[in-house]
């Protein structure tokens, strides 16, 4: 690159005389100059990537204490183990396979075909790093549906579903909308047309992760059914609370947190200009909109949910609140990069009225999901998509997939109904792409007895069954005497949770 901007042979005649070696010299320390910044670039977004990284990965720890708070305390040690392996288990097949599948170029618009192991890692553009943040991203997914059918499932099931969907589904779909040889990505390489002239544009995976994730909980939790005791006889929605409120916030705490990674962190790169030299205008401008647009989503849908929820049942819930902002944050994924501040409020609002509708047919269609994920990640995540394809805003659209003269924007931001065509095809064809490989796999893991465990083990708990023994002992000192006085006699006693008892929902007798 220096080479082409600085030539001795048209500085020798600046410096005066016979300065040719001079004016050589010049050129050469411009040229190492040009290298060591391009290096610390390099250097600089790599960085900024690993942090995002890592920031994705702390969300596992938000899932996890949110998925132990929301069940029953005599299954928490068995989802805590859930969500361990969802990360080990992930991390092997997403290593062997899955980021080949999604992002082995050169591949067909269907599948990647390199980078298996590993191989041929690191290259330009595919860095260690790249491959960490994929990883985390795919074991997000993978998290998203061990919260749907929490409770009842056999843990080998948990394993043979993991490794599946982050080793081979998941990898699949990200590699349509996110590796630039992919048949619906918003960036796919020239000469290739975009689908719709636009791609779709799904930045940090409304649908790629969230609507993954959605759809395989669904059909485990409905090939599974209901668990005990969450119907009456008559039919009637039984409300089974989660064992711990404090579990769930800080749970969703966490998740909040790591949200910015998950949305900002897309960008891969933070050393991007978009203007002229020394201006505002660059990507990390456009990092810190994002963490905007993501933030005031959220916010929007929490209270939305906090005062809708209350008109409904007369309560303040602090754990519907979470799920409601667990919810706008699925929803802003999608269009964080391209829409304004105060179109992601209006995102948020939506998201928790599509999360409470989504909520009230599960219970008129007796579909059981104790984390509300096929609603919340499913249905917030599809709101998402198509949120995006109304309100993306053309300066932005063209500011992050550079490139493309004329690419369609949001249709309310007078940019056409093209993406929205894309967005649509891309719900309808993620939907059925899950449904086609994780509903087989769930009804063939059902139909060799492996997947829901037997009525004995529900009733007493996984921990007790099949984990050895509960989360949670405690010894308490008890006091035996007379009057109380000093001197008690004191014992042990040992206190273990037992199966905790079903209670109406709102409104019921």
């Amino acid at each position: 690159m220096a080479a082409e901007t600085c030539s001795a042979v048209a500085l020798a005649p600046l410096l005066g005389g016979n300065s040719t070696a001079a004016a050589q010299y010049l050129c050469n320390q411009f040229e190492a100059v040009s290298l060591q910044l391009t290096d610390a670039k390099s250097a600089i977004d790599s960085t900024y990537l690993l942090f995002s990284a890592y920031l994705v990965f702390a969300m596992q720890l938000g899932f996890a204490m949110l998925c132990a708070g929301s069940v029953r305390a005599k299954n928490t040690m068995n989802i805590m183990l859930t969500n361990v392996l969802d990360a080990a288990a992930g991390g092997l097949f997403y290593y062997l396979f899955g980021f080949a599948f999604a992002f082995g170029a050169p591949s067909n618009p269907f599948i990647g075909r390199h980078f298996f192991g590993l191989k041929e890692i690191p290259k330009i553009g595919f860095d260690y790093s790249y491959f960490l943040y994929q990883w985390a991203f795919a074991i997000a997914a993978a998290g998203i549906t061990s919260g749907s059918i929490a409770e009842r499932t056999q843990f080998v099931a948990y394993l043979i579903y993991s490794s599946f969907l982050t080793g081979f589904v998941y990898p699949i779909v990200s590699h349509w909308i996110w590796s630039t040889d992919g048949w619906a990505s918003a960036s796919r390489s020239a000469p290739h047309g975009l689908l719709f002239g636009s791609g779709v544009i799904d930045f940090a995976g409304s649908g790629v992760v969230h609507l993954v994730g959605g759809i395989a909980g669904l059909w485990g939790a409905l090939i599974e059914g209901p668990r005990i005791g969450r119907f009456d006889h008559a039919g009637r929605a039984i409300t089974l609370r989660g064992h711990s409120a404090t579990l769930v916030v800080l749970g969703t705490f966490l998740l909040w947190f790591g949200w910015y990674g998950f949305n900002p962190g897309s960008f891969i790169t933070i050393l991007n200009s978009y203007g002229p030299i020394g201006s505002i205008n660059g990507q990390w401008s456009a990092v810190g909109r994002t963490a905007v647009t993501t933030t005031l989503a959220g916010c929007s849908a929490a209270l939305t949910t906090l005062f809708g929820k209350r008109l409904q049942t007369g309560h303040w819930n602090v754990t519907d609140v979470c799920n409601g902002l667990l919810g706008g944050f699925a929803a802003i994924t999608s269009g964080c990069s391209v829409v304004d501040p105060w179109a992601a409020v209006i995102c948020g609002f939506v998201a928790a009225w599509v999360l409470i509708g989504f909520n009230k047919l599960a219970e008129i269609f007796k579909y059981d999901d104790p984390l509300e994920a096929a609603q919340l990640h499913g249905g917030c995540g599809a709101w998402g998509i198509i949120f995006t394809a109304l309100f993306a805003r053309e300066k932005y659209v063209n500011e992050v997939y550079p490139g493309r003269e004329g690419r369609p924007y949001g249709l309310f931001m007078g940019g056409g109904g093209r993406l929205l065509a894309a967005h649509v095809l891309q719900i309808v064809v993620i939907i059925g792409w899950v449904s086609c490989t994780m509903g087989p796999l769930f009804y063939g893991l059902n139909k060799m007895k492996l997947l829901r465990i037997s009525t004995e083990d529900e009733m007493a708990g996984m921990d007790l069954t099949r984990h050895g023994g509960f989360a949670y002992a405690y010894h308490d000192e008890d006091s035996s005497g007379h009057g109380g006085g000093p001197g008690l006699m004191l014992k042990n006693v040992r206190v273990e949770p037992g199966p905790t008892p079903t209670t109406p929902s709102s409104g019921q007798t």
